[in-house]
């Protein structure tokens, strides 16, 4: 009752009513930000401290978080490639969600029970198959059951709930370390809980379509055949969404960097809550102005919101700038990734969403698994500034390639 009563005031408009009730779209969509609500709570309260719990416990490398992350997020973008087949193929999707998500609920534990690099990076591998595991076919789902014209406010909307899940989790988890005297394993453990009401709101709360598109003409996974029907425009939202991701790494080193200018241990999920409020204020009002509105100007306005995000992270030198540039990091959230699953979910087949969307994930997961390497060894060899300058170079050619684009296929897409 807690997350919904928060739902229900973060979602409130300028005129008092409430916008889930005002969105009319599919109960579906609404069933499934929940879920990822609950998870993403549980997750982040781990997550929010686990790249200081390494270094400052148990006395990892910040290359070694950059690689842990980078590893753990591009295992999550390879499953997603399998799974997002499979339920084209079985033509079911809500099986696979379940799968994922119980996977991930069980994995949970296993992070307060770890005494080691080994064991967290176990933990967190496991984590992330599961989260490979749900997330084409969940997004498939979104896109099955919403209609073309309201896709953007879908993805957005559940990109909302889901962070409002991501930054309720830091608070929980802050609030516990300030009790606890900074007791890791306490928050670990109390994490535990929201996963296992996740799995209950995807056995008793979500429904799919009786068949999925793909359900009535099932050919071999993989078919090469289906890559060439993928059109030119959903390639072209590929290579942007890969020099886009190359320029954002892992939010790790974000809370690596509110420590590095001396924020104290207890207070670091403090950054990730600032930035995952924006990018659930601002996720479904961009994503509702992307249905109407002109998708390439809130693609520009996204990478450059990047750009000025890395500078003030680059040039922090204090905890406030480092505020300021989650804040900003944020917005560039809430510009961008509902947008790029809706531009995914317009450009591919009905009978080809699941492997589209696990496609544009493992194309996501290999670019972040290369940003978070690339991010952690600048930081270890040469400095928290550099990491950032070059993390606003590779949104300039993102930039570039985005507004000299001029191909139809492409104007089309973005």
């Amino acid at each position: 009752m807690a997350c919904v009563n928060l739902l229900d005031k973060l979602f409130k408009n300028s005129t008092g009513g409430n916008i889930l009730a005002q969105v009319k779209l599919p109960k579906g969509v609404i069933a499934l930000g929940l879920v990822s609500l609950f998870m993403d709570f549980s997750s982040e309260m781990i997550h929010s401290l686990l790249p200081v719990y390494l270094v400052v416990v148990l006395g990892a490398s910040v290359l070694s978080v950059g690689l842990i992350e980078g590893v753990a997020e591009a295992t999550a973008s390879i499953t997603k490639v399998f799974s997002g087949v499979i339920s084209d193929w079985i033509g079911r999707r809500k099986p696979l969600v379940l799968l994922g998500y119980g996977m991930a609920a069980l994995t949970k534990p296993l992070f307060p029970l770890a005494t080691g690099m080994t064991a967290i990076l176990t933990a967190r591998f496991l984590d992330r198959i599961g989260k490979g595991i749900r997330g084409a076919p969940r997004d498939a789902l979104i896109a099955d059951i919403t209609p073309p014209e309201q896709r953007g406010a879908a993805f957005g909307l559940r990109q909302s709930m889901d962070t409002v899940g991501a930054f309720a989790g830091p608070i929980v988890a802050m609030a516990l370390m300030a009790v606890s005297h900074d007791n890791f394993k306490l928050v670990f453990w109390v994490a535990v809980g929201p996963a296992i009401i996740c799995v209950l709101l995807i056995i008793f709360g979500v429904q799919e379509p009786e068949v999925v598109p793909s359900a009535t003409n099932r050919r071999m996974p993989l078919n090469p055949a289906d890559m060439y029907r993928l059109p030119v425009h959903f390639w072209a939202v590929m290579g942007f969404t890969a020099v886009l991701t190359l320029a954002r790494f892992s939010e790790a080193f974000l809370l690596l960097r509110a420590e590095n200018v001396g924020l104290a241990v207890t207070w670091i999920p403090m950054i990730l809550i600032v930035m995952n409020v924006v990018y659930a204020a601002s996720a479904y009002p961009l994503g509702k102005y992307s249905d109407t509105g002109n998708r390439r100007h809130l693609l520009v306005l996204g990478v450059v919101l990047l750009i000025v995000a890395d500078l003030v992270l680059a040039n922090a030198s204090n905890v406030w700038l480092v505020c300021l540039g989650a804040v900003v990091w944020g917005l560039h959230m809430g510009a961008t990734q509902g947008l790029l699953s809706a531009l995914v979910a317009d450009a591919a087949p009905a009978d080809l969403r699941g492997t589209a969307f696990g496609v544009f994930n493992l194309v996501s997961g290999v670019a972040l698994l290369v940003a978070s390497a690339i991010a952690g060894g600048l930081w270890t060899f040469v400095g928290p500034a550099m990491t950032f300058y070059v993390g606003a170079i590779f949104s300039l050619i993102a930039l570039f390639g985005l507004v000299s684009t001029t191909g139809q296929h492409v104007k089309n897409s973005v």
